[in-house]
């Protein structure tokens, strides 16, 4: 099984990246920092864009974790810029057969900000075929959503 962690955060080892080992206990998988990737906003086209090469690695996996800090009261850049880029180049159902996790983690964030990350990435599971497994805010949560996940 391939699996593949996007971690938002630019803290690469700071707690999302803690919260998705959790997560995964005892599984391979393979961390993609967003930090270390040329991803530009949506609608901008350079030569350097890196988008191309996360999408084929999530392509190639069967389970996804996207992770985030919660910032301003949502997911941080780095993820929301991730999604957007799908508008346009990416067609409906192109995910389709693989399982996603969220990672959204903070220090006391609302319950309005967890809504708001659950719906986003749970209509982003759906819009591009994948089974959504739930979303992790706290270590507590890591078991349930690993089994969602088959592992």
């Amino acid at each position: 099984m391939n699996i593949l962690f996007i971690n938002g955060s630019p803290n690469k080892h700071g707690n999302t990246a803690k919260l998705a080992e959790l997560l995964l206990d005892g599984n391979n998988y393979e961390t993609l920092n967003l930090t270390d990737y040329k991803l530009y906003s949506y609608g901008q086209n350079f030569a350097d864009d890196q988008f191309e090469e996360i999408l084929a690695k999530m392509k190639a996996a069967d389970i996804l974790v996207i992770g985030s800090p919660v910032y301003w009261h949502n997911m941080c850049g780095a993820v929301r810029n991730l999604l957007d880029r799908f508008y346009g180049p990416v067609s409906s159902g192109s995910l389709a057969g693989k399982k996603l996790a969220f990672v959204f983690q903070g220090a006391a964030p609302e319950a309005w900000m967890l809504e708001k990350g659950e719906y986003t990435m749970n209509r982003f599971a759906r819009l591009y075929g994948m089974e959504y497994a739930g979303m992790v805010t706290r270590g507590s949560e890591a078991k349930a959503v690993a089994g969602k996940l088959g592992l």
